[in-house]
């Protein structure tokens, strides 16, 4: 006990006083990532103290641009869901210049691509007639449909899978087989990579919940690192620092990151994702209330990957997205053409769900190697790629998942739990977003959102609240035109 008394009262002088004069309130951020960042800008920008601590030796989480081909490919978020000025993001896009490819119109519910823009093949290498892709395209939005009444009917939730099945035997004009089965399954593959999970798993109830902003889907051709340096420039970011424990007070938080090394400020706000919080590796004292516990184990936090191949010419046709279409989901494959919006020879193969985990077990080059033979099957004089680059989400400690979604029988309330702050612990992050969950969006926005109610909290017990102060992202209208083009 007498430990403890010792340690709370030399944490109450160092945050009270900073040699006889009056301190500036003080923040810990916790992770770099686009809610972390954001955070720190404005809490920055409105004169507080701010230590960003990162585990990684790189700002931006789970964007992540690397250029070891020479040109900027994205191993993590690559789109802006919403290209409109409605979007959080596009000011500070706007700003900068950045040029963005449209690869979807207004009319985008679950797809980021326009269907005219899928060159779909079977495991033979034979092309589906385009008319048959939007064709089984048409039917799957008519199951959707159908899987909303089956959700107005049922007091349990069920998952999108078993809905399916139930629309399936209700309505059996709408099952498929053959060639327009293997379309049917490659649309719910690409379904599963909209959720990064696999259809047993997603909510019925709350598949749709998202808010989608108009506009479409664009795809940032210079990568997200621009936006990110452009965000962090000045601010005090300390990279190799992982947090092991979090203790809060009343007067402040500590936090200790793995070398033993502590830190005090007025409050801290927590931007790691929801995988690392779910492996329990950051110790919070006290325990955090149960209700926020229970948000963060209930919450689904899905998988998917990226193998980026790199090759010496262009040999695949001239679309944005090339798939192979097979009798279930897991075994049917997607790759985006990179080519087509930055004139880069680079195909993305994207596994989600089960798909992703197994990959994760295999090293770089089997990974590679996996995705090329999935090529070959639609491509068969398919040159052998100069240079790949793997994601590993999943089993990267820093993540442990890709992005949340939500869990059959679980509510959609469960993000705006995690956002709840509790004491002076505020939480942000693309998984305590309610309305764009699983979006660079979301996370930016949440940032702002926690950098806010950081402010407020900590500047009231100052006694110096002043609530016409914006933060950052309220007085900056949009005054420069997106840059978007479509080929």
């Amino acid at each position: 006990m007498e430990s403890g008394d010792k340690s709370n009262r030399s944490l109450d002088k160092a945050l009270c006083y900073s040699k006889g004069q009056r301190r500036s309130p003080s923040v810990i951020v916790i992770g770099s990532g686009f809610s972390g960042i954001a955070a720190a800008r404005a809490l920055h920008d409105a004169s507080f103290q701010v230590i960003v601590l990162e585990s990684r030796d790189r700002i931006g989480g789970r964007v992540h641009t690397d250029y070891s081909f020479g040109f900027p490919v994205d191993l993590g978020a690559s789109w802006l869901h919403g290209v409109c000025k409605e979007n959080p993001l596009a000011p500070v896009i706007g700003r900068l210049g950045l040029p963005l490819y449209r690869t979807s119109g207004d009319n985008s519910v679950l797809y980021d691509h326009d269907l005219e823009s899928y060159a779909l093949f079977d495991m033979d290498g034979n092309q589906v007639s385009q008319k048959l892709v939007s064709k089984v395209g048409q039917i799957f939005e008519s199951i959707l449909q159908e899987t909303d009444l089956v959700r107005q009917e049922m007091s349990e939730d069920v998952s999108m899978q078993r809905a399916i099945s139930i629309v399936f035997e209700r309505r059996p004009d709408l099952r498929l087989e053959g060639l327009e089965n293997k379309v049917l399954q490659w649309y719910l593959c690409r379904m599963e990579g909209w959720f990064a999970a696999d259809a047993d798993t997603i909510s019925l109830k709350c598949w749709d919940d998202e808010e989608l902003l108009p506009g479409g889907h664009g795809l940032m051709v210079r990568g997200y690192l621009p936006v990110l340096n452009t965000l962090a420039k000045g601010l005090d970011i300390r990279l190799g620092h992982r947090v092991t424990k979090v203790m809060r007070r009343y007067h402040g938080v500590k936090v200790t990151v793995e070398d033993g090394r502590t830190f005090v400020a007025d409050a801290a706000i927590i931007t790691v994702p929801l995988g690392v919080l779910k492996s329990n590796c950051i110790k919070f004292e006290p325990k955090l209330p149960e209700w926020k516990e229970s948000a963060i184990n209930n919450l689904g936090v899905g998988i998917e990957n990226k193998i980026i191949l790199h090759f010496e010419n262009v040999f695949w046709p001239n679309v944005e997205f090339l798939g192979v279409v097979a009798e279930s989901s897991y075994k049917c494959s997607y790759f985006l053409n990179l080519h087509k919006a930055t004139g880069h020879s680079v195909l993305v193969y994207m596994p989600a769900g089960q798909l992703a985990r197994d990959i994760e077990k295999m090293s770089d080059e089997a990974a590679a190697n996996f995705a090329f033979m999935q090529l070959k099957r639609i491509l068969p004089n398919a040159s052998a790629p100069i240079q790949y680059l793997v994601s590993h989400w999943g089993t990267d400690i820093n993540t442990l998942g890709s992005y949340s979604y939500d869990k059959v029988g679980q509510p959609h309330d469960l993000y705006e739990r995690l956002r709840i702050p509790v004491d002076n612990l505020f939480f942000a992050g693309e998984a305590t977003s309610y309305d764009y969950p699983g979006s660079v969006h979301g996370a930016y926005s949440t940032g702002l959102m926690a950098a806010e109610d950081c402010r407020m909290r900590v500047l009231e017990r100052y006694g110096e609240l002043d609530l016409f102060h914006p933060v950052m992202g309220e007085d900056t209208p949009i005054s420069v035109p997106l840059l978007i083009s479509r080929l």
